[in-house]
């Protein structure tokens, strides 16, 4: 037994069926790109804003919708869609650009939701009221990247952004009924276990609704990549990383849904850790560590530990 709701066991009981999710490129920037917040984006992120495996944005969203469906065809046959916004800041734009773009991905068959990606510092009043309009006709989350709670290695990976900006954004988001996903990275330079523990606390006690758990990649041609040659840090290892996230999820609180324990990042760009390239592995040995925590808990509870 997996002891946490998985995001598909989340959406089978919401919708009674299984829900795909079809990430998208809508052509968006960052304001930690474009000079507003800042420039180059967070040391980690790639050239193409963490959507490494999507369509270019110069190709319409339905044609992207029908390429990735027929992708995800091979491995799940029958189901319902969500539309995830996945590149860069999902929710920076003028208001009319985002009700037109939204509104069409929402209008592709058996599409009954969507996700969106984006900056705590990019939720406004008029983003928030369209967010609530279209919630009242269609499930709506919005996925938030808090990364880490902890100030200084927020700087240090020019996130540009305060935590109480992330804590605003998500009761913002709540008061209108709308679930918010936080993302956070195990494995960024010189953090603790307390530290990478302590992050993913801090999104509970905002009022997220579901969590995402990245491994840290280094890819080529990230600052972050720079940074690790001239001075490298410490990759976690297979076991550190598996431990950090059994320690994590089993502390969660019953509702929270979780959404991701591990990620993929390119082969041709990754490099490191160069463990995570084999997923299946990963995921084993994942699934291998929740189960031995259980047996522990079980002996605990049995008086055998």
């Amino acid at each position: 037994m997996i002891p946490y709701i998985t995001s598909n066991d989340f959406f089978k009981k919401k919708f009674g069926c299984k829900i795909i999710k079809i990430p998208v490129n809508g052509g968006f920037t960052c304001p930690n790109r474009d000079g507003s917040k800042g420039t180059g984006g967070c040391i980690f992120c790639s050239e193409k804003g963490s959507g490494d495996f999507l369509c270019s944005a110069d190709m319409p969203i339905k044609i992207q919708f029908e390429k990735m469906k027929s992708i995800m065809h091979k491995k799940w046959k029958n189901g319902k869609y969500m539309i995830y916004f996945q590149s860069f800041t999902n929710t920076y734009a003028p208001v009319e650009k985002l009700r037109k773009l939204y509104t069409n991905a929402l209008s592709f068959n058996n599409v009954v939701g969507l996700s969106i990606g984006t900056r705590p510092d990019c939720i406004n009043q008029s983003v928030l009221a369209l967010l609530k309009e279209l919630s009242e006709k269609t499930y709506i989350t919005v996925e938030l990247g808090l990364q880490t709670s902890n100030e200084k290695s927020a700087f240090f990976i020019n996130r540009q952004y305060k935590n109480e900006e992330f804590k605003k954004a998500v009761k913002m988001l709540n008061s209108v009924g709308i679930d918010v996903i936080a993302h956070i990275i195990f494995g960024l330079p010189h953090e603790t276990k307390d530290d990478m523990l302590n992050s993913v606390n801090y999104a509970v006690d905002c009022g997220i609704k579901g969590i995402k758990i990245q491994l840290l990649h280094i890819l080529k041609n990230t600052r972050l990549a720079e940074i690790y040659k001239n001075d490298p840090f410490k990759i976690l290892t297979l076991e550190e990383y598996c431990e950090l996230v059994v320690s994590a999820v089993s502390a969660l609180p019953e509702n929270i849904v979780v959404h991701r324990i591990t990620g993929d990042g390119p082969k041709k760009i990754l490099i490191e850790p160069k463990w995570s390239e084999n997923k299946k592995l990963v995921l084993n040995t994942l699934n291998k560590y929740f189960t031995e925590k259980q047996a522990v808990l079980k002996g605990s509870v049995n008086g055998v530990v």
